[in-house]
């Protein structure tokens, strides 16, 4: 039995609940339909369909197999396709996911970098949150998305894992802003400005108990999604941020300063789907890596830790 065409007749008879109707769509009579189906519940050991002389409904096990089996033809024809563009050498584009907080300059680099490395490939860059990545990833809308940890990536490969240490920007007349360092406990007194929690729940519940666990519990939290909106909102005095350095050297106003002696840190790496994946989304994952190792700031590291489970201090703080 050829299990990918049994697995399409079933879906066309399950889509008709007629098999009259659904052999005509497939092209062929109805006795060989009726019999590629019976073969298929011998295969599976369990019945499909009930049917009489006037209905055909989907059994329990056949709404199963109806979703699984849209998944696996889906995966099927993306894979056919995907050879057959790579066998022929045609041009392809991959379409990858980027969070709003990466800078320009990066994303330039890492467009020249893939360019140089895939020529004939059309890099499709998204700005799109870690959250908003994942269902897109899922869904395979997108072929890879860089990642903040820690996040749920069942489903995914991983690409090397980039971990870049952060200081702190305040303003320049800050009472803190002469010191050439500082400690989350010397943050004590100020709010903190944050990305939202949607963007990428697992980073930002692990920025919260690093800072509760090191002595900084800021007396309130302030969102914002652009570096922009941070850098304007710390101006305006309403709390300090985390930054690997970027954000502060837009602004004269403004001072970074590097955290010790232990630097919060926030790690990211390319993901794409485990299953008939982009044939360079690998490729992809490599060359931002590099890129991003040669900023100065961030080094490749090893592979993520597991998503920590909700803590006491896994708070979300009302915008003031």
């Amino acid at each position: 039995m050829d299990p990918v065409r049994a697995l399409r007749s079933f879906v066309v008879v399950a889509e008709e609940r007629h098999f009259g109707r659904a052999a005509d769509r497939l092209g062929i009579a109805q006795p060989p339909l009726s019999r590629r189906i019976a073969r298929l519940e011998s295969e599976l050991g369990a019945r499909l369909f009930d049917r009489d002389s006037r209905r055909v409904e989907l059994t329990e096990a056949g709404q199963v197999l109806l979703a699984e089996a849209r998944d696996v033809l889906a995966r099927w024809d993306r894979m056919v396709a995907l050879v057959g563009k790579a066998h022929r050498g045609e041009t392809d584009t991959l379409r990858a996911g980027v969070p709003p907080e990466v800078p320009g300059r990066t994303l330039a680099a890492i467009l020249r970098a893939f360019t140089d490395a895939c020529p004939d490939v059309r890099l499709d860059l998204q700005e799109l949150t870690t959250a908003e990545q994942l269902p897109l990833l899922a869904d395979r809308q997108l072929d890879a998305g860089l990642l903040h940890h820690p996040v749920d990536t069942v489903g995914l490969h991983l690409g090397p894992v980039v971990e870049t240490p952060l200081g702190v920007v305040l303003p320049r007349e800050d009472p803190l802003a002469p010191r050439t360092d500082l400690t989350l406990p010397d943050l004590a007194g100020h709010g903190l400005v944050l990305f939202p929690r949607a963007a990428a729940p697992g980073r930002y519940d692990e920025t919260l108990r690093t800072c509760w666990e090191r002595g900084f519990r800021p007396t309130t939290v302030h969102h914002a999604r652009n570096p922009e909106f941070v850098l304007g909102l710390v101006l305006a005095g309403h709390g300090v941020a985390f930054d690997s350095g970027g954000v502060a050297r837009k602004e004269p106003r403004a001072v970074w300063r590097p955290l010790r002696p232990e630097p919060l840190v926030w790690r990211m790496s390319f993901a794409w789907p485990s299953t008939s994946p982009h044939p360079l989304a690998a490729r992809l994952a490599e060359v931002a890596a590099e890129v991003l190792r040669r900023d100065g700031v961030s080094t490749v590291a090893r592979a993520p830790d597991p998503v920590q489970p909700p803590r006491p201090w896994d708070v979300v703080y009302a915008s003031g």
